[in-house]
């Protein structure tokens, strides 16, 4: 196992099936092991691994928190706020005014004036305790959670979503596993393009996840959770908003591939980069379709945030492809000439019996 962490095999090396078994083996288990470890660490972890998706549906309601709604839910949560805000003003007016009659009570000469004055700022500190404990009566976490409906729910979502979060730490250990079982398949000057297309799938996923969570999703929420608010009551349940949210990135982190697949089929013949970059006006169309199913909202706006960083991949992919191109025509698969074993085929033929 300990030769499947540091190395693949050569490509020279003759496995027998029960060796390549084997191998697949140990490389599985370190696969399990990085999970488990990782999945140790998110559940542990579990309560920051949460706040960081509810984050997105948090801000939504932290930028919407002073907009007149006709939900109930929004309406408690702003009356909540404001009666807060006027209580800790009572009480800031009742102390200054105890203050002036404390002030008024030691500078008055007649001692019924002064009676008046002190009952009067002992009336205003009175006043002034009872909107101190009424603002801190309040809740001071005003933001909504996702809320769980079932006896099991909040185990099993927490559970989901901590798995979910371990297998994106757990993924470059995966792919390297994954990486170091195929590359012996390949021939030395195979891997030059290989291994390249191969780490380019790990970083590009990470790059569209990172970008679908801080620019898409975000606007994406602000949008579904307030439309048509003023007509619905509006609790989003923990399984469906974890889902869609995971869902969403993790769409978002997919279509980020586009440059492995664009380099791919430039260096398989299938099309050149001249070729693919003539056809831009249907690639748009086809990203601006990919962008609007993987963001399922109705508003443009999110959509062309998707599509935006897609279409550019796609050209800086062409680029790309052309510059490998140039540096390596692409005879073969992977950039090498086949031998050319017909290039005598024009000799006559010699017969045996000459």
């Amino acid at each position: 196992m300990a030769t499947a962490i540091r190395r693949p095999v050569s490509h020279d090396a003759r496995l027998s099936l029960t060796d390549h078994l084997d191998e697949l083996r140990s490389r599985l288990i370190v696969c399990v092991l990085a999970l488990v470890a990782c999945f140790a660490f998110t559940f542990w972890q579990n309560e920051a691994v949460l706040q960081i998706v509810n984050d997105p549906l948090q801000d939504t309601q932290r930028l919407n928190s002073d907009k007149i709604s006709q939900d109930p839910l929004e309406q408690t949560s702003r009356s909540a706020r404001f009666n807060a805000r006027k209580f800790r003003a009572d009480a800031e007016a009742a102390g200054r005014q105890r203050a002036v009659n404390e002030r008024l009570a030691s500078e008055t000469r007649s001692a019924s004036e002064r009676a008046a004055y002190s009952q009067a700022a002992l009336a205003w500190a009175a006043a002034q305790r009872a909107s101190q404990e009424a603002a801190r009566a309040i809740p001071t976490n005003l933001e909504r959670n996702p809320v769980t409906l079932g006896v099991a729910e909040p185990f099993t979502t927490t559970f989901t979503v901590a798995f979910w979060a371990a297998l994106l730490l757990a993924l470059p250990i995966i792919l390297f596993q994954a990486y170091a079982f195929i590359l012996p398949a390949f021939a030395p000057g195979e891997r030059k393009v290989a291994l390249p297309l191969m780490m380019m799938v790990p970083f590009l996923f990470a790059s569209g996840v990172a970008f679908g969570y801080f620019v898409v999703l975000p606007r994406a929420v602000d949008f579904l959770q307030n439309f048509n608010d003023d007509d619905f009551d509006i609790l989003v349940q923990a399984r469906d908003y974890y889902k869609f949210a995971i869902m969403f990135v993790g769409s978002i982190g997919l279509l980020f591939q586009i440059p492995v697949a664009v380099i791919a089929i430039t260096r398989m013949g299938i099309a050149t980069p001249k070729q693919l970059h003539a056809q831009w006006r249907y690639v748009l169309l086809g990203l601006a379709v990919l962008a609007a199913v993987a963001t399922p909202t109705p508003d443009p706006v999110t959509m062309l945030l998707a599509l935006g960083p897609l279409f550019l991949l796609f050209e800086v992919s062409i680029l790309a492809a052309t510059w490998l191109n140039r540096v390596s025509p692409p005879g073969s698969l992977w950039g090498e000439d086949f031998e050319d074993d017909s290039e005598d085929s024009d000799a006559p033929a010699v017969s045996d019996e000459d």
